[in-house]
């Protein structure tokens, strides 16, 4: 299989008051390859937010080497970083992230327009990923008139709209009752039949149950990486 992410030995450190040294993520080595589905884990304070700032390009490493799809993106500029990331990942946050004064269609479209792309081709490629995650009848739907699942449903849609490489999840069930879960998950599964490569970021065991990979940080260290043996279908 194809490697999609090789982390390298990579430590985030950060610094309080400019003098005190804070470890967040201390020498990490994994390797994530092309479809596959893998959750991270850990408590609060393990680490799993600041990797997951890592892998989606919003931060650097302190040190270490961070190739994605064979790009070395431990040394780029905040302007590369910004171009590679709206090229090759794909987010959906717990918090929906829409544009209030945005229907369903304008959401969708935002990293097409980042990206410049003409407006037809844009709108018609938005329609496709809004119809695949099933809202094609509130397309003109803003985000306060839609349930918690529809918003989820949107962001999922924003998300694929560029074609990424990998779709990265953060807590993407954290706002949702027990029942909209289950279906957001049953989605994001579908996605990664379809080709993608999910990386979902968890605290609930019974989400990190979808994976088939889980990864479990503690102290901003790898504690285990094994494969999930009872991957959960609804």
């Amino acid at each position: 299989m194809e490697k999609i992410i090789q982390l390298k030995d990579i430590s985030k450190i950060y610094k309080v008051g400019g003098t005190i040294e804070v470890p967040a993520l201390m020498s990490i080595t994994l390797d994530i390859m092309k479809n596959e589905y893998v959750a991270i884990m850990g408590p609060s304070g393990s680490g799993k937010s600041t990797l997951m700032n890592l892998i989606g390009c919003l931060d650097t490493p302190t040190h270490g080497v961070y190739i994605l799809n064979n790009h070395d993106v431990s040394v780029m500029t905040d302007d590369e970083l910004a171009k590679i990331r709206n090229k090759e990942i794909g987010f959906v946050f717990q918090t929906f992230n829409l544009l209030p004064r945005y229907d369903v269609l304008g959401n969708v479209q935002l990293p097409l327009i980042y990206a410049g792309m003409h407006k037809i081709e844009r709108i018609s490629r938005a329609k496709k990923v809004i119809e695949q995650v099933g809202l094609t009848d509130r397309i003109h739907h803003k985000p306060n008139e839609m349930s918690g699942g529809q918003r989820q449903r949107v962001a999922v849609a924003r998300a694929l709209v560029g074609y990424p490489s990998i779709i990265l999840a953060d807590e993407p069930t954290g706002n949702l009752d027990s029942k909209t879960s289950i279906d957001i998950m049953r989605l994001l599964s579908e996605i990664h039949r379809n080709g993608n490569t999910i990386i979902l970021v968890t605290h609930e065991e019974d989400i990190a149950r979808y994976a088939h990979r889980i990864i479990r940080l503690r102290d901003g260290s790898v504690e285990s990486d094994k494969a999930n043996p009872n991957i959960r279908v609804d």
